[in-house]
């Protein structure tokens, strides 16, 4: 063992044992977080590991961008081999992985390709960001963002010339496979300093990964080391289920979120996991028209917490640290104006490629103003109340909520024992005077389909949805318990819904209290009536229309394909997309409670995604939700071509064309 590598065992055993202590103590903090089982289904979480983390298939939503970040993974993946074989050199300087034999010829030419895309992956990177600057990129670690670049550039750089001058000094049989490296070697072919500019060379190498192993906790870039495990404990239930409190644990003496004490630890770790690219931020309905709230601000600042109380917690030491205790994450950190700007459209969790749940943190922390705190925008006050007494979040009573279908001889469930569908109206569907029309519309087709149907007339009460979004725990578990005490009373099973917020809740969420149902969404529903048949209807639509994709039904239950399929089967003429669709369609705003509440801030979210409609000329807009026909119709009139610009349900359209 030469000097050389006394210095090197010296400076790796100091390095190592700072990174271990850090990483420790960061993943210590996590003990304040409160318990969630995240380890079931272990062989369903590796397949998402596999295409999710190593295919990167969420970062490749964004091509150029996604293939840059592809091209820097896999190159460190592959290239942890060539840092393999230079931190053994540092032990024993003859060390050579040529011991593979012919096994190793590949790794050398993987090596020598690898480097060189990571290489033009990091100046593509680089000039991004210096001369296309996209917003999303804006703000967070910018400098730190080029520092951590610039490292990997020349941790690259420094390889290829290491490699370059040993192989001049120690020429071995896998030399002619290290083609780029040997292009380089006559830059040194001459010089007398040979043995010194190896060892600069692969001192800066090794000094340099290091160096970044250890910046990587304090850094965003510690999502190399957590975005792995991030996305193995992401949950696998349905993204429309929130987690339900208990309401009737006496222990309880808070509900919902305030501080970081109140998440769980896999809360807590999505804020160590966060990259800050900003991909949530850049997708959230609400910050694009020039509201508050920035997802990943809500991510940030639950990290930035995190590391500054969790010691105090651990350490249970509160001397000299008032003000870190006085402080907590609602209000000092997240102010009630974000979390009630958010719709729950999930786009943030869509488009992140941690798989951070950005939505479950928000929502936990409405209800903690909600339930603690009674805090909640005024015009909510009176839909709460509303549920209380009317079952309904408008001032409607309960006893009209069959008035819509007094005309049409529908099938009341209380009064005929031969359905085997349950219609669910939903609340829109009943008192919405426009919404009513799909009801109506709905009526007809389960009529001309000979279904044996029956709805719950008034009976019926909201599913709760409104309330569980707003924070409102509380009120909604008493709906749901509610409603399926008369559900099964009539011993339901199959339940059809025109309500994407119905058919979300019905089916995600019932589940957890006892409500086991079959439960279809209307366009599911009428495209199987077209597909076999039992239904027959013209191609009489001639109007050039574009379908809006409602949150709930698409993002949350991935039903994209059956509402286009029944456009395009009534329709004269192929319908035309928005920019913005499918998963990555764009919220009409009326999601998370927001249909009950003002926008008082930057453009309104439904006139954003009305004038996305209206850019391609179109003369219908077909939605698949009350909620989006509403948001789009006001839009609609709002911007003044409510003469020339039809909204319709997919429900409406097919009566319209039904054949008798």
């Amino acid at each position: 063992m030469n000097v050389n590598n006394i210095i090197f065992v010296f400076v790796f055993s100091v390095a190592i044992a700072i990174f271990a202590i850090n990483i420790t103590r960061f993943f210590g903090f996590l003990k304040v977080g409160k318990k969630d089982n995240r380890t079931d289904k272990i062989i369903l979480r590796l397949k998402r590991v596999l295409t999710i983390a190593f295919g990167q298939t969420k970062l490749l939503r964004e091509p150029l961008a996604g293939l840059m970040h592809f091209f820097i993974f896999w190159g460190f993946v592959i290239l942890l081999s060539a840092i393999f074989e230079s931190i053994s050199e540092g032990f024993s300087s003859n060390f050579s992985m040529g011991f593979l034999g012919n096994i190793y010829i590949p790794v050398v030419i993987a090596q020598e390709f690898i480097a060189l895309l990571v290489i033009l992956s990091v100046l593509y990177a680089i000039l991004r960001r210096a001369i296309t600057k996209p917003k999303r990129l804006e703000g967070h670690s910018s400098g730190e963002a080029y520092l951590i670049l610039f490292m990997i550039l020349f941790i690259m750089i420094s390889m290829y010339l290491q490699n370059s001058v040993k192989m001049i000094i120690h020429p071995d049989k896998y030399s002619d496979f290290r083609l780029i490296a040997s292009s380089l070697k006559y830059l040194f072919v001459n010089s007398e300093y040979n043995n010194i500019l190896y060892y600069s060379f692969w001192w800066i190498h090794i000094g340099l990964v290091l160096i970044f192993l250890n910046l990587l906790p304090f850094s965003k870039h510690f999502h190399i080391i957590t975005s792995i495990p991030n996305v193995f404990f992401a949950r696998l239930n349905s993204y429309g289920e929130i987690r339900t409190l208990n309401l009737n644990d006496e222990n309880l003496t808070k509900y919902g979120v305030s501080d970081i004490e109140d998440l769980t630890w896999k809360q807590l770790f999505d804020g160590y996991t966060c990259t800050e690219c900003g991909r949530c931020t850049a997708a959230c309905p609400a910050n694009i028209t020039g509201k508050l709230l920035s997802p990943r601000e809500i991510i940030i600042n639950i990290r930035k917490r995190l590391v500054e109380k969790a010691p105090i917690l651990l350490s249970k030491k509160t001397s000299n640290s008032d003000d870190v205790i006085n402080k907590q994450l609602v209000d000092s950190y997240i102010t009630e104006e974000e979390l009630w700007a958010c719709t729950t459209c999930l786009a943030c969790v869509t488009e992140c490629p941690v798989m951070i749940e950005h939505v479950d943190h928000i929502v936990d922390m409405r209800r903690y103003l909600v339930l603690n705190e009674s805090r909640f925008p005024k015009e909510l006050q009176l839909a709460f109340q509303n549920l209380e007494r009317n079952y309904n979040p408008w001032s409607f009573s309960s006893s009209s909520r069959v008035d819509w279908a007094n005309d049409l001889d529908v099938p009341i469930a209380s009064t005929t024992k031969d359905f085997d569908l349950l219609f669910w109206v939903g609340c829109a569907g009943a008192f919405d005077d426009r919404a009513k029309k799909i009801s109506r519309a709905m009526v007809k087709i389960l009529k001309k389909s000979n279904q044996k149907f029956a709805i719950l007339g008034n009976e019926e009460k909201c599913t709760g949805d409104f309330a569980r979004r707003s924070g409102n725990e509380y009120l909604a578990q008493m709906l749901i318990n509610e409603n399926i005490t008369t559900l099964n009373r009539y011993n339901i099973r199959k339940i059809l819904t025109i309500c994407p917020h119905c058919f979300n809740t019905l089916k995600n969420e019932y589940p957890a209290f006892g409500g086991n149902y079959e439960v279809i969404h209307h366009s599911e529903f009428i495209a199987t009536l077209l597909s076999t048949g039992k239904i027959k209807i013209s191609r009489s639509l001639d109007k050039k229309t574009v379908f809006h994709d409602s949150c709930y039904l698409g993002r949350y239950n991935g039903i994209y394909d059956y509402p286009r399929r029944i456009l395009n089967s009534v329709s004269i003429n192929k319908i035309v997309e928005m920019k913005r669709n499918k998963d990555k369609g764009f919220c009409c705003g009326a999601g998370g409670a927001r249909m009950f509440m003002e926008e008082s801030t930057g453009k309104r979210i439904n006139h954003e995604r009305t004038d996305e409609a209206l850019s391609l000329d179109i003369n219908m807009i077909g939605t698949a939700c009350p909620f989006c026909l509403t948001m789009l119709s006001d839009g609609v009139k709002d911007r003044q071509k409510n003469e020339s610009v039809l909204v319709k349900d997919i429900a409406e359209i097919v009566a319209d064309a039904l054949i008798d």
